[in-house]
């Protein structure tokens, strides 16, 4: 009896834009609007190189002129800035006896690419909580972007060091007269659960018959993952990381990889006879920036590694502040 071979099923021009597209809709950061991807980005990925710089102009400032008959206005000039965003260049690679469940189904393709989609969900993730530690050590951010609630005894921490209203609301504070700079709030699972023994989650009917009910906390939507950072204190308990950001806040693109004589290597296929093994290789390169924070780090490959992308000193901001609608609430549970 034959058998169903990985090479038989994939077919890369129908199964890569699929599995994309699947990655985007599982994500929890995609579907909030955090997260923008447009072709402005997707262009930045095929230049080449390990970074793509992002100019912008700077916000007007001053007063106006007063007009007069006799004294002609003064021209000002318009400043500029450089925001730099730093390629993502990863992939993986999986045996025929990893997939070996989903290629004995009746789609098998579609089974291989929700279970490829699903990794790609938690490895972006990944990456971007990489990015975001180091962003809010640097120093600009770590002064005026973080609320730190938090004390390293957390096992004796008091309602001052734990989620609150108030403490949520001293985060929203720290965009000033933004009031609506923040869309979502992203958190570990126990800080989820503490807001619903406060009874101050609040459910929003979907547009679709069958979608889930949207959770808010104050207006903004939530996204809730254990993969948020937890980390223990000097002296005992826990220290919780919940991330505000604002709509369109991280720039995502995403190019095709190609091969040494320009061919698409996003995805493919291989049998090694003697074995009797099939192998997938999925490659994407991909860049997921918080826009207004320039990165500055010096790499020592191809593609920056989690330790790189965690270093505080690899980021800049370069925005204003309030153009910059990110920041982190550090709490104790």
């Amino acid at each position: 009896m034959a058998t169903t071979s990985i090479a038989d099923i994939i077919v890369p021009e129908i199964w890569v834009p699929y599995m994309q597209e699947r990655t985007t809709q599982k994500s929890a950061l995609f579907q909030s609007g955090i997260i923008e991807q447009s072709e402005t980005y997707d262009d930045l990925i095929t230049k080449g190189a390990n970074t793509a710089n992002m100019p912008f102009f700077k916000d007007l400032s001053g007063r106006s002129q007063g007009l007069s008959e006799d004294i002609p206005l003064n021209p000002k000039k318009i400043g500029t800035g450089g925001d730099v965003c730093v390629i993502q260049r990863r992939g993986d690679a999986w045996s025929s006896s990893d997939l070996a469940k989903a290629l004995s189904g009746a789609d098998p393709a579609d089974a291989i690419a929700e279970l490829v989609s699903d990794y790609w969900v938690r490895d972006m993730q990944t990456t971007l909580l990489c990015i975001l530690k180091g962003v809010f050590g640097s120093t600009a951010m770590a002064a005026e972007h973080v609320r730190n609630l938090a004390i390293e005894a957390g096992a004796t921490a008091t309602e001052d060091n734990l989620i609150s209203s108030g403490g949520v609301l001293d985060a929203f504070k720290l965009m000033g007269d933004k009031l609506d700079a923040f869309a979502g709030i992203a958190m570990h699972g126990d800080i989820y659960w503490e807001l619903e023994k406060q009874d101050v989650i609040e459910f929003l009917a979907p547009s679709g018959q069958n979608d889930q009910p949207i959770r808010t906390y104050k207006g903004k939507m939530v996204i809730v993952d254990d993969t948020m950072p937890k980390v223990p204190g000097t002296t005992s308990g826990f220290k919780y990381t919940t991330y505000l950001f604002g709509m369109d806040t991280i720039a995502y693109g995403e190019g095709t990889p190609m091969g040494e004589f320009g061919e698409d290597i996003s995805v493919e296929t291989d049998r090694d006879i003697l074995a009797g093994k099939g192998y997938l290789t999925n490659r994407r390169h991909f860049t997921m920036h918080p826009k207004g924070v320039k990165w500055k780090g010096i790499l020592a490959g191809a593609t920056p590694t989690d330790a790189e992308l965690e270093a505080a000193a690899s980021w800049e901001r370069v925005f204003e502040k309030k153009n910059v609608p990110i920041a982190a609430l550090v709490t104790n549970g």
